[in-house]
């Protein structure tokens, strides 16, 4: 039998991260109409999410584009940064602690749709590398989820077939997608269920 393995995504699962209203305050502050701040940043946020573009070019279009002076930048991208970066989802992260211990009868990694700097971020907070073996951010590997090619490319990173796969994730899309390359996927909604499944995957495939 093919060793399990378990691949989660981190914004929303991982970590906890509700809208914070940062956007909306910095539009404010900078007497904007709502929306004018995703609207001129839009193609610089999507380049960082596939690794088009380095933190300090994303430092330098804000600037520009929205008038901020460097200390105003500073506090801009700190403000994304909290919001990105959320709060820890402790029940979970705990759980997948427990399965790392299970060293050899479970694979365990990440796959995140994410953001130039996330990697040095989440690691210097959370210690996801410490938690599974591989992490694949599609600003490292230059494709995002749905797209299949991410899917291929965690896999392949971990050197597991889609088949023994279950993928976690809070977005519907992404659970759809996986399931169409030949994984097992759980839409995450809560704790409890999200491990309830875990629990059945690696009882199901061992």
């Amino acid at each position: 039998m093919a060793t399990p393995c378990v691949i989660l995504d981190i914004g929303g699962v991982l970590e906890l991260t509700p809208e914070t209203g940062w956007v909306q305050r910095w539009e404010e502050r900078l007497r904007l109409p709502p929306g004018t701040v995703h609207e001129r940043m839009r193609d610089v946020w999507q380049a960082g999410s596939v690794g088009r573009i380095s933190e300090r070019q994303v430092h330098e279009e804000a600037g520009l584009r929205l008038g901020l002076s460097v200390a105003e930048v500073d506090a801009f991208m700190a403000d994304l940064w909290v919001e990105y970066l959320g709060t820890p989802n402790e029940e979970l992260i705990a759980h997948v602690r427990g399965l790392r211990a299970l060293r050899g009868r479970c694979r365990l990694g990440i796959l995140s749709n994410s953001f130039v700097g996330a990697r040095e971020r989440e690691s210097g907070r959370y210690a996801f590398g410490e938690l599974v073996e591989r992490i694949v951010y599609s600003h490292e590997i230059g494709v995002e989820k749905p797209d299949p090619e991410a899917f291929g490319a965690v896999c392949e990173s971990l050197g597991v077939r889609p088949e023994s796969c279950l993928f976690v994730d809070d977005a519907e899309p992404n659970v759809l997608a996986a399931r169409a390359v030949g994984m097992q996927a759980h839409l995450f909604e809560d704790n409890a269920r999200t491990i309830a499944r875990i629990t059945a995957h690696l009882q199901d495939v061992s």
